[in-house]
């Protein structure tokens, strides 16, 4: 593309070119008659010479040698240990005694300057997965959440403000319990005072009897190894359910990962999205905001559509 000032356009180049080869004209006076100097016209009539109309158009500015490049064995150094320990351009650059933006220039040539592909704890590539059909696995999980005392916290009244009417009697914490199937994403949640198996168990009867109502079927289900899924009393009544518990390996989260990320939706679009005066005021938005996740919210694995739209039997699909 011809830049702005640019005097000659690759068809005013063309005209000049054969105004010196073919018709003869002396430098000086074509370039005279095109506005550009005698170097300018020289130029373009040898190069219309050489290559006929094909040499008018702009050439690259990239030269033809890079000299300064760095070596291609330090390229490689650089993209080994990108990738097996995940460093930064800053610490890669201490390590090899190159310039942090050498070593940047260097990962984003090779599409390295995010390691979105890799999972960061094993620099393995990372498999995602989806099963075929709800029901096939739900992801079961808790999110600890502090409570807000009455009459706001810090985002209300401020730090200093917040930070005293957090002393209040009453001010702990609550346990979101959460169950979200992994092929559509239906999600499922309750507010808990603890975590206790008696709890946990508790709150799974209800989840299931949620995705039955919706036409699921649940046939496993997967935890992390918390102890309430670590016990004989939620084995034996997914069992007795005839539903197979499933635990992530151990430091491994992102098995879970489907509502290790609903977690994180869950308190950037509820707990977190307004401040709210009192925990009986933000537990109150919580069903209506459940609804807006299931029924109406674009989801980016499902092609912008909401959950609702892989179970066809979901009551309230449409309001």
């Amino acid at each position: 593309m011809t830049h702005a000032n640019a005097p000659l356009t690759p068809t005013g180049r063309l005209r000049l070119a054969r105004c010196i080869v073919e018709d003869h004209w002396p430098l000086r006076r074509a370039a005279e008659r095109f506005q550009v100097s005698v170097s300018t016209a020289a130029r373009w009539a040898g190069r219309y010479r050489n290559l006929g109309e094909a040499g008018m158009t702009d050439r690259s500015s990239r030269p033809q040698t890079s000299p300064n490049r760095t070596p291609t064995r330090t390229e490689r150094r650089v993209i080994k240990i990108r990738v097996i320990r995940r460093w930064g351009p800053a610490r890669i650059g201490y390590l090899l005694g190159l310039n942090p933006s050498t070593v940047h220039r260097i990962l984003t040539r090779y599409r390295l300057a995010r390691l979105t592909h890799l999972d960061r704890a094993t620099a393995r590539p990372i498999r995602r997965y989806e099963h075929s059909a709800p029901g096939d696995l739900v992801h079961v999980d808790i999110k600890k959440l502090g409570n807000i005392p009455d009459g706001g916290g810090h985002k209300v009244l401020g730090r200093a403000a917040g930070r005293r009417n957090s002393g209040q009697r009453g001010h702990g914490y609550a346990y979101l319990h959460n169950a979200v199937d992994d092929h559509s994403r239906l999600a499922y949640t309750e507010i808990h005072a603890d975590e206790t198996r008696e709890t946990a168990v508790a709150f799974w009867t209800r989840a299931q009897a949620f995705f039955t109502s919706c036409g699921i079927t649940v046939t496993r289900v997967l935890t992390d190894n918390g102890s309430c899924y670590r016990s004989h009393l939620w084995r034996d009544t997914l069992r007795a359910a005839g539903i197979t518990p499933k635990r992530t390996r151990p430091y491994r989260p992102q098995t879970n990962g489907k509502v290790e990320r609903f977690n994180r939706t869950l308190l950037e679009g509820w707990a977190y999205a307004q401040p709210y005066r009192t925990d009986t005021e933000r537990r109150a938005a919580l069903p209506r905001w459940l609804h807006t996740y299931n029924h109406h919210r674009g989801h980016t694995a499902l092609a912008g559509k909401p959950p609702a739209s892989r179970v066809p039997n979901l009551t309230g699909q449409y309001s």
